[in-house]
Order: structure tokens, then sequence, then C-alpha cells
């Protein structure tokens, strides 16, 4: 199982890395599109601003093998602002790669960012959560994907409900920090690589 952490220039690549490599499966961090296109799984851990993240993937050739793997039905994660730019826009500005329908608007809770600990509220059977309804995970945003279609994933509730995860087919994505999420983050990253196994 060879995961690709898709480097473009920012993120916190090293500790989502180490993460999956505890969760059993061999990552490298890579700036190649070939590498990313080839990978058993490509992950977007991104953090910061949509813009800057979408930017760097463009700048460094990785959209373009991001959409060749969507294309094809071929695995792909985001993480924290790796998950918002697989959507279409953001209220903060920028595009996304719009992999899923629907925007990213600021969050409207009193609380801003949404920073810390939070119960996940499971929906439909996505494969990535299994075993995850309930479970507490950690967050730290400031922005949240508003999907315009009705997708298998999790939410929180932080001012109302916040859209913690989505899914669909070989396509998902997570907006909490599993690498700081413990024994469920550490759920979630095995969930990941048995999920992209049989994608």
């Amino acid at each position: 199982m060879k995961i690709v952490l898709a480097d473009y220039g920012a993120g916190n690549l090293r500790s989502v890395s180490s993460a999956l490599a505890r969760a059993g499966a061999e990552t490298i961090v890579s700036p190649n599109p070939v590498a990313v296109r080839e990978a058993d799984l490509a992950v977007i851990a991104g953090v910061g601003h949509l813009a800057a993240c979408a930017e760097g993937l463009e700048r460094e050739g990785l959209a373009e093998a991001l959409r060749e793997r969507v294309a094809s039905a071929r695995p792909v994660l985001g993480i924290c602002v790796g998950l918002q730019v697989l959507f279409d826009e953001s209220e903060e500005g920028g595009q996304g790669l719009g992999f899923f329908r629907g925007p990213v608007v600021r969050l409207q809770a009193r609380r801003v960012p949404h920073m810390g600990w939070n119960t996940l509220s499971v929906r439909g059977t996505p494969s990535i959560l299994d075993g995850l309804d309930g479970e507490d995970v950690y967050f730290a945003h400031s922005f949240s994907a508003r999907p315009a279609e009705d997708l298998p994933g999790a939410e929180v509730d932080h001012g109302g409900p916040v859209v913690a995860a989505v899914e669909r087919g070989a396509l998902a994505g997570v907006q909490f920090h599993p690498e700081r999420s413990a024994a469920a983050g550490a759920r979630l990253l095995k969930n990941v690589i048995a999920w992209s196994r049989s994608a």
C-alpha cells in the first residue's frame, strides 16, 4: 500500500505522513505529479487558505494529476483545507478543484475559528467513518464546505451543523485533523487504508 501526500509547498504533511505510517502504510511526500497520479492513494493535507492550496496544486502540476485520478475513480483523500479544495470555490476567495459541487463558506458560529474537540454524527454508511459515530475528533478551521448534493459523511454541531467528512465512491475528505485526533484519528486512517484498497 503506497500513499503519496501531494506536496504543493505548504501543509502539515510530515505529521500526517507519520500518522499514516503508524496506521500501516508506506507513505511518501512528493511534489511529483507522476507519483501522485500512480499512488495507491493520493492525499491532500492542507492548512490555511483554500486559494493558496489550489494555486500550489496547479503550479506544481498536481491538480491535473488529481483530476486524472478522480476521472478514473482512483482514491483521493482531502484533509482540512484539503477537503475544502475538493469543492467549487470559497467565500474567502479562490477556486477549488470542483470534484464536489458546492461552496466553502465562513462558519456562522459565535466562536470562530472552530478549534478543539467535537463529536461526530455519521450520516449514511461512509466506509472511512466505520465505527466513528459519536467519537470526538480535533478541528481547527474557520470555513466549512456546504455540499450541493446529499453525501454520506459526518457532521458536528458548532453553532449549527458543520460538515466534518464526505465520501463519494473513491473520493473523500475530512475537515478534522486525524493526526491530532488520538485513537479516533488512528481508526479513521486505518479505515481510509482499507477503503482505498477496495476502491
